[in-house]
């Protein structure tokens, strides 16, 4: 008998835009464990958003999705209206939208801040506390948010300061949003991944960074997508207020 550990829950995903990226990993991942799924994208292929519904519905769940530009502040209120109308309240939230541009502080200026500003922080910031207020006014017993981050705080990442800033933010707003969740059975955790081969990484890249990571091979989104899961599931339901840097033993020096 296969045990499908987080049936009965309705996960909401964002940043699912293309079907290597880590949030199409997850909604896989929590689509096989049971949960029904409503992802978010941005100007994905129709075709392909289409055919990942179906996909996902393939795993015996309900599947939604919408096209959402999460740099509109009225975006996360009006999201999950339409998730409680086409699927229920969600259960577990995935921010993993998210905006990088490299600059530098030689190009660094207020408009590239205000783009990650939008996306990282408050759509990320905004997303959280809406879908704790509705939680809160629900019937369900058990809440998850799960946040994704960079690593900022193990090393600098050069020409990527408005991606640092803005997404090293999110683990001062996780500690200190799982102590006041708490009370309502709502955890809030984030995950670290690392370096992971989503199709970014050119061949110079992959051979540039493999020897860094102590077990022995690159990181794929499956690898960030299993530990979500698990931090959805009711197995972690006393970890709460914390950042996972799950990277294989990735070293920076």
């Amino acid at each position: 008998m296969i045990i499908r550990k987080l049936k009965g829950n309705i996960a909401l995903v964002t940043g699912v835009s293309h079907s290597n990226g880590i949030g199409a990993a997850v909604c896989r991942k929590l689509a096989a464990e049971g949960s029904d799924i409503f992802f978010i994208h941005w100007k994905a292929e129709s075709v392909w958003v289409e055919n990942f519904q179906k996909e996902i519905q393939g795993s015996g769940v309900r599947c939604g999705y919408l096209e959402v530009d999460l740099s509109n502040a009225e975006a996360p209120a009006q999201l999950l209206d339409v998730v409680e109308t086409k699927v229920g309240l969600p259960t577990v939230l995935v921010n993993n939208a998210a905006f990088s541009e490299r600059d530098g502080y030689m190009h660094l200026d207020a408009k590239i801040l205000d783009d990650h500003y939008a996306v990282n922080m408050r759509a990320t910031f905004l997303l959280s506390v809406e879908f704790a207020c509705r939680f809160q006014n629900s019937n369900s017993k058990a809440g998850r948010i799960i946040n994704m981050t960079s690593g900022q705080a193990l090393g600098p990442m050069i020409d990527e300061l408005a991606y640092v800033a803005t997404k090293g933010a999110i683990t001062a707003f996780t500690l200190s949003l799982s102590a006041e969740l708490a009370p309502l059975g709502i955890t809030v955790n984030a995950v670290n991944p690392g370096p992971t081969d989503t199709g970014w990484m050119t061949e110079e890249i992959k051979q540039h960074l493999a020897p860094k990571f102590l077990s022995g091979r690159i990181g794929m989104p499956q690898d960030a997508a299993q530990l979500i899961s698990f931090l959805a599931s009711e197995e972690a339901g006393w970890i709460t207020g914390q950042v996972i840097n799950s990277e294989g033993g990735f070293l920076r020096s």
